[in-house]
């Protein structure tokens, strides 16, 4: 059976992939990877003899055919992509042209750099009747979104957002979260290169988002965290869940009655 394992790499830090990615990588035969998104002290973590093919500069068909070649000399071959693979990572188009030439695949998963950007600033996106939600999303750009998730229609819930792909694209960001009501203090926190060791940090509201990206020449490789949850000092307020509350009993706690 030819099969190809796809595995995240991890947002940047070469520590941050996971166990089992890094057994795989290990062992592999062939190691694909996109050379300006993956960390080269990660490859270099192959074994001596492994094959390693940089596909930066390759378009979609040759990568297949090149999987296909290495799979037929009876090679192990993965391919490392950045973050997650099940975000914006281009797999399943992969995916499509394989199992045409019936290729099985493994995933396994890696540390996104949404969750990578969030440890960068400190931050739960989840607080405790603040918000609940998370929408993982991009702004519209060459790549067109679904017209019902169009960034208005989704910031229309005011949870917390984390954009992908989406650096060169503020103006349209500011545009469409202040038509969906939200305020222009609403606090935003951008990461470029999360974990990476260039990683910059930029603490900015919605309405100064455009300006603070111009101003720190940000333009890729960035992840806009916006909403209340990005607060600076949410930590002051008192926001708290059930689960450790006291009062409340669960399989593994009972409760204490609270006496007023």
């Amino acid at each position: 059976m030819r099969k190809v394992w796809i595995i995240g790499a991890g947002p940047g830090d070469p520590d941050l992939i996971t166990v089992k990615g890094l057994k795989y990588l290990q062992m592999a035969d062939v190691v694909m990877y996109t050379d300006s998104l993956v960390h080269e002290d990660l490859v270099a973590k192959a074994k001596p003899e492994a094959e390693v093919i940089r596909t930066a500069g390759m378009h979609l068909e040759e990568m297949v055919d090149c999987i296909i070649d290495r799979l037929n000399q009876g090679k192990m071959v993965i391919r490392l992509h950045t973050g997650d693979p099940a975000m914006y990572g281009a797999t399943m188009e992969q995916v499509a042209l394989l199992k045409k030439h019936n290729i099985t695949y493994e995933v396994v998963p890696g540390v996104s750099s949404v969750f990578a950007s969030a440890a960068a600033v400190g931050a739960e996106l989840t607080i405790p009747d603040l918000t609940q939600t998370l929408i993982l999303t991009r702004a519209e750009g060459r790549t067109p979104v679904p017209e019902q998730e169009q960034l208005q229609k989704l910031a229309s819930h005011h949870c917390t957002i984390a954009m992908f792909l989406s650096a060169t694209l503020t103006k349209k960001i500011v545009k469409e979260l202040l038509h969906a009501g939200w305020e222009e203090e609403t606090p935003v926190a951008v990461v470029q290169r999360a974990s990476w060791p260039d990683q910059k940090i930029v603490r900015t509201t919605v309405g100064k988002l455009d300006e603070a990206m111009r101003i720190n020449g940000i333009r890729k490789h960035a992840m806009i965290l916006a909403g209340w949850a990005l607060d600076p000092n949410v930590h002051e307020k008192d926001f708290r869940s059930k689960l450790y509350d006291k009062t409340f009993t669960h399989g593994f706690r009972k409760g204490v009655k609270s006496v007023d």
